[in-house]
């Protein structure tokens, strides 16, 4: 059977379909960027053993992506009822285990660090079914690389709302209502998806029991040249953009001593973010999405490079960073998986792997950000940085792991990208010598 024709883009329907958007992404703010702070500060976890801890987590977490996906798939396939089921449980867990991990009892040593990776491996899990769920659904909606871009603009842009909700209402409103506002967006988003247009696909073909077929389809993906060198340059830039998503709260609160700045800081790079989605999408239509992500790419290189070198003080040259930054981020967000979801299109399965896909682009997402909090925290304290401290070396060095490094990664990506995926011009036949035999 066929995959379902495309679905016709509406605003109304990209509302219904983006909305769950938002508390998910609300959600990965406070795990991949606030908890390492909050249990440094809180708890006084050593940046060491926290950052072991989260690589540890993160990359277990990620190894189990590509089996949400096939999950996800079979669901779909049963129908989006089934699906939008199975999405609300995931979504009950995530919010369960967000306000465990956030108000954690009075625990300390061994006992704490294993309440939070057991909360924390189960509460990434349910995220990234529900996750991965949403992403298949919405690219099973189809219509193409111009269409399948103002989907991901509706779920990305409603995802920045829910960051910048996230960003600011720890520190003006306190975790309680954190949560309680986690788990109402929650419950709006899954009662809105039940509106949004079905796009199913047929079932999946996998054959009950049938163990090396099982193993075969899981690894389908790695097959296609294509997708290898989208998810090659996918985690170069992943990476860059994720250690200083790591160390933010750390740079604002110890490198430009402005911790009363940092909600707004926090704010202004995702409403940047969010409020450059639509310039993004037409930059699609204008330019493709391998051009327009080239020049996100160089975007927050540009923003990055000035980070390294500012200080105490410097708060309104970081609001520049924030925004040249924010505005790379929207290219981050809503041009890789455009293009993930046009890839699935064109290999002819559309109703057979969507979920796979994603899982394993949700495992290399998960990768990335393992490796820049597995890496960069233990880092910093093999060089000297102490969370709270004001010794200058140290905040020397915590200025160029969350700038300069960045920057150096995005170049790779950007080389990556230019190698790999920047479409060729056509090249014309070359003439045929006289005489030569048709």
């Amino acid at each position: 059977m066929s995959a379902a024709p495309a679905a016709a883009w509406r605003w109304p329907a990209g509302l219904a379909y983006g909305v769950l958007g938002a508390p998910l992404a609300f959600v990965a703010l406070p795990l991949y960027v606030q908890l390492p702070q909050h249990y440094a500060q809180r708890h006084g976890v050593e940046l060491a053993t926290l950052g072991l801890l989260l690589l540890a987590v993160r990359g277990l977490d990620a190894l189990v992506d590509p089996l949400l996906g096939r999950w996800a798939d079979r669901a779909l396939a049963r129908g989006p009822r089934a699906a939008w089921s199975l999405l609300g449980a995931a979504a009950f867990v995530v919010g369960l285990g967000f306000v465990q991990l956030f108000f954690a009892p009075d625990l300390s040593g061994a006992a704490l660090l294993a309440w939070c990776a057991g909360w924390l491996a189960l509460t990434c899990a349910a995220w990234s079914l529900a996750s991965v769920l949403h992403q298949a659904w919405g690219a099973r909606l189809g219509g193409g690389e111009a269409a399948q871009s103002r989907w991901v603009a509706a779920r990305e842009g409603a995802g920045l709302v829910g960051v910048v909700l996230a960003s600011v209402l720890p520190s003006l409103a306190g975790l309680q209502v954190t949560a309680a506002v986690l788990v109402g967006s929650l419950l709006l988003g899954w009662g809105l998806l039940r509106l949004a247009p079905q796009a199913a696909g047929a079932a999946a073909g996998s054959r009950p029991g049938d163990l090396a077929h099982e193993r075969a389809t899981l690894w389908a993906p790695w097959q296609r040249a294509g997708f290898r060198r989208l998810l090659a340059v996918f985690a170069a830039s992943g990476i860059a953009v994720a250690i200083p998503a790591t160390l933010v709260l750390f740079y604002i609160r110890d490198r430009l001593q402005a911790p009363a700045w940092e909600g707004a800081f926090l704010a202004l790079y995702f409403v940047a973010g969010a409020g450059s989605l639509p310039l993004w999408v037409r930059a699609v239509r204008r330019w493709g999405a391998v051009r327009a992500w080239g020049l996100g790419m160089a975007t927050a290189v540009a923003g990055f490079a000035a980070a390294a070198t500012l200080g105490a003080g410097d708060a309104l040259l970081f609001a520049g960073v924030c925004l040249a930054s924010g505005l790379s981020l929207g290219a981050q967000l809503a041009l890789p998986p455009a293009l993930l979801a046009q890839l699935a299109a064109d290999s002819g399965r559309q109703a057979v792997e969507e979920g796979l896909l994603f899982g394993w682009w949700n495992a290399v997402a998960k990768l990335n950000l393992a490796l820049a909090a597995g890496l960069a925290l233990p880092l910093l304290g093999a060089l000297g940085y102490v969370p709270g401290g004001r010794d200058p070396q140290g905040l020397a060095w915590l200025g160029w792991v969350y700038a300069g490094l960045p920057c150096v990664l995005m170049l790779l990506a950007l080389l990556l990208l230019r190698r790999l995926l920047w479409p060729r011009p056509p090249q014309a036949a070359a003439p045929r010598p006289q005489g030569a035999m048709s």
